[in-house]
């Protein structure tokens, strides 16, 4: 049986507070005090000397990963799908591992999106300055000309970026079920123009900076030995609480900061400044949006804020497990009539596909996507 460091440092308070609470009353004040030390005790922080040092590939090979021809997540040695927990018992370096390796996936699928896909990254906003924090979308070559039709794809919350659909379905099942390829590859097989959305790249991280306390003998009036003797106090003090806190977080991470980027902060921020400077300025007669999830409470918000434009240039929207509520929204009554018209919303559900499913708001039809996640099954209900 292995015991970790942390176990070691806490035993002796163990024991201790074990052999006071058999004393007589004469020691409640003891374990009182030992109580209040050990509630003072991070348990969280001191499991992390415990831990390997949080120091992963950056590539898929690093990983020893790839995706095969079926597009499945593979280890390259022993043809095994991803397996989450690597350390047993290190809940939190399996997951800072797990999101690591994600942060590759996105990277992968950007590749896909303009190597397979033929896409482009746009940068916005289309006025950002050289320092300003930036994001992007994609777009294939005709999505601003194409006369008849242009398909718009947003995907849900979360650590999703442009492209996919869900993380855990990438890594765990393939990149059809987990990205937006079928849906783009279809789409400009049947003579769409497409815009993917990338509703959660809201902001960048950057390090904080280090904040520089003045030494007191810069600007002091007393005597220059007074003031050494103050320095080196100091000094020491410094050194005995960096050497505490090495000790206390030996990997603490580096404190960042976010920055936000302009008029893109929010998804709802995002889907509308999307509107507003490429789908609205389009020259297809007829757009259609396919939203997941949070993307369809974030269509909801473009609908309000932009009601009239809306109805007057998309023609249908296909939900997938949407998020949106028209009463928390304050969707008006003509913008609940549009949705029921124009809308329709596939939900997990046991039913047969396309089966009605009931609901207590007043917006857009429920159907069945029969089972499984929406987003998988909506690939084959694109072309209605």
């Amino acid at each position: 049986m292995s015991i970790s460091l942390s176990s070691l440092i806490l035993l002796p308070i163990w024991i201790n507070m074990a052999q006071i609470q058999q004393g007589g009353p004469d020691e409640k004040e003891k374990t009182t005090a030992l109580k209040d030390l050990l509630s003072r005790i991070d348990l969280d922080e001191l499991m992390k000397k415990d831990e390997p040092p949080l120091d992963f590939p950056d590539t898929l090979e690093g990983f020893e990963y790839a995706f095969n021809e079926k597009g499945q997540l593979r280890h390259i040695k022993t043809g095994e799908p991803f397996v989450f927990n690597y350390r047993e018992d290190l809940h939190r370096w399996n997951q800072k591992r797990y999101e690591a390796l994600g942060e590759i996936i996105t990277k992968y699928v950007y590749e896909l999106l303009e190597k397979d896909c033929n896409l482009k990254k746009i940068s916005i906003p289309v006025d950002a300055t050289e320092s300003e924090p930036k994001s992007f979308i994609y777009m294939s070559e005709d999505a601003l000309t194409n006369p008849q039709k242009l398909m718009v794809l947003i995907h849900g919350s979360g650590v999703v970026r442009a492209g996919q659909w869900a993380r855990r379905l990438i890594i765990n099942e393939d990149l059809d079920s987990g990205t937006q390829i079928p849906f783009i590859k279809r789409a400009v097989d049947e003579g769409y123009g497409v815009i993917v959305l990338n509703p959660n790249e809201n902001y960048i991280e950057v390090e904080k900076p280090k904040i520089h306390v003045q030494s007191s003998s810069d600007s002091s009036d007393e005597p220059a030995e007074k003031r050494e003797r103050k320095d080196k106090v100091s000094k020491e003090t410094k050194k005995r609480r960096d050497f505490y806190e090495k000790y206390r977080n030996p990997q603490r991470e580096k404190e960042m900061m976010q920055l936000y980027i302009r008029e893109n902060g929010s998804p709802e921020e995002h889907a509308i400044y999307v509107w507003d400077h490429f789908i609205a300025k389009s020259a297809a007669e007829n757009v259609f949006f396919v939203a997941h999830s949070y993307g369809g409470l974030a269509f909801v918000e473009l609908m309000i804020q932009r009601e009239a434009d809306v109805k007057n240039k998309v023609t249908a929207v296909a939900l997938t497990d949407s998020v949106h509520n028209v009463w928390h929204q304050e969707a008006g009554k003509t913008i609940r009539e549009w949705m029921r018209e124009n809308c329709c919303n596939w939900v997990s559900s046991s039913e047969p596909l396309d089966t009605s499913v009931e609901s207590m708001l007043p917006d857009c039809p429920r159907v069945s996507a029969e089972g499984c996640c929406s987003i998988q099954n909506k690939t084959s209900r694109m072309g209605r």
